[in-house]
């Protein structure tokens, strides 16, 4: 026996102060005398789908199936004899059944030893108001319906189940033209959905083609860097930005938003870096500036972005870095000492006339160290408590050992863990080590 159990109520979506409680028809009763022999009936004759099969805490057997092409179920009861609803069984349902084309369904379950008490007889149906509802109501519907549209052509038969219950199967030719529209609407939507889906993979594609592609390679220093988008495409950015045998820039930014639109700025943002940055090597905050006039320029009002932005020099190990309103990168010291390279500068893209502060630091064999974004450390878990910046420490820590590579992917590992459910935002990070 298939068991499909209802989610619970507190599993279902919260509704919100603003939204309308939804309505919709759950069920209507059929009562059977053996709810496995009528079941076999409405899956095999008519062709139902089952929509579920389980025992209620109170031991009854719940039953229900629906038309392949509908939403409204029906509910199989078996009754106990002698009591109300048993005498119901092989009566009138008052159940009707639409379809666009009532003598398909005709042979196609006549074929299937349905019992049909009639073949299907053609109709022409007028709309007629109830005669309590006055001379001004059935103006009124007429107005609505139009003088020649209240006529319906129409088909109509009926059946009956193994119990004898009996239902209506019809047609209408406004409803079949309605259906057909709604039919070609809903592909329609699915057409679009299914190109969305499709640029929406090409412009993921794209964006991770983005990303550095190689890694220089360094005398003193091995480095590694990941971008994890939580949707198809996002707005975190890493590079790595060759300056020479003895010079990288290392980079990384979150630009505000998420989506196709942070997509775009991103690329738009790497575009103005990687294109300025052999102009200003020896000039950062020079660089920096240049981006972030470009960045104004091409982007509209209200987007911005952190960044930072680390130029690395292999021979002597100094560190020249801009912190841009960014998160504090973490140096953790061979010694076991931690240090925080944090802001010197605002974000980029508010403010045209902007100023660019640079600070220093040296790395040391055996040092590392982390750049990531927000999608990191905020990552929550199931009781909205947040990864923090005191547990990427300590994952730091913990894997310090090895190689970057490894220790990237041993903090992704921590803080999926962490947040085990859909991503919310995405998680980049850089990892680079001195050498010993």
């Amino acid at each position: 026996m298939a068991t499909r159990p209802t989610a619970p109520l507190d599993s279902r979506p919260a509704l919100t102060a603003d939204a309308e409680p939804f309505l919709s028809l759950h069920a209507v009763r059929v009562y059977v005398r053996d709810v496995d022999r009528s079941l076999q009936f409405f899956l095999e004759q008519l062709g139902f789908r089952l929509v579920i099969d389980t025992r209620l805490q109170s031991g009854e057997r719940w039953v229900a199936v629906s038309p392949s092409d509908g939403t409204a179920i029906l509910a199989l009861v078996a009754p106990k004899p002698k009591t109300a609803e048993y005498k119901l069984i092989g009566r009138a349902t008052q159940v009707v059944f639409v379809t666009s084309d009532v003598a398909l369904k005709f042979r196609e379950w006549s074929a299937r030893g349905v019992r049909f008490l009639s073949t299907p007889r053609l109709r022409r149906i007028k709309y007629q108001p109830p005669a309590r509802a006055g001379k001004a109501n059935a103006a009124e519907a007429r107005k609505i319906l139009g003088e020649e549209s209240h006529v319906w052509g129409g088909a109509v038969c009926r059946f009956r189940d193994v119990d004898g219950n009996s239902f209506s199967l019809v047609s209408f030719d406004e409803l079949t033209q309605a259906v057909e529209a709604e039919r070609r609407t809903q592909a329609e939507k699915r057409e679009a959905e299914r190109r969305t889906a499709q640029e929406l993979e090409i412009a993921r594609q794209v964006q991770m083609r983005l990303f550095p592609q190689s890694r220089p390679a360094l005398h003193s220093l091995e480095y590694a860097g990941a971008c994890i988008p939580a949707r198809a495409v996002g707005g975190d950015y890493y590079d790595f930005l060759p300056g020479g045998p003895a010079r990288l820039g290392f980079v990384i930014a979150d630009v505000a938003g998420k989506g196709i639109a942070a997509a775009l700025l991103m690329a738009n943002l790497q575009a103005n870096l990687r294109s300025q940055f052999a102009f200003a090597l020896d000039e950062p905050h020079r660089l920096l500036q240049s981006v972030n006039q470009l960045f104004c320029e091409n982007t509209p009002d209200g987007a911005f972005a952190t960044l930072f932005f680390a130029d690395y020099d292999d021979h002597s190990g100094t560190l020249r870095y801009a912190n841009c309103g960014h998160l504090s990168a973490l140096l953790l010291r061979a010694g076991g000492g931690l240090d925080r390279l944090e802001s010197t500068c605002t974000v980029l893209g508010i403010f045209k006339k902007w100023q660019c502060q640079l600070a220093e630091c040296a790395l040391r064999a055996g040092d590392t160290l982390l750049l990531y974004t927000d999608g990191v450390t905020e990552s929550m878990n199931h009781a909205l408590e947040e990864f923090g910046e005191e547990r990427l420490v300590g994952a730091l820590q913990r894997h310090r050992g090895q190689p970057p590579q490894r220790v990237l992917d041993a903090i992704v590992g921590e803080v999926r863990a962490y947040s085990p459910h859909e991503q919310h935002d995405d998680i980049t990070l850089i990892v680079a080590q001195r050498r010993s």
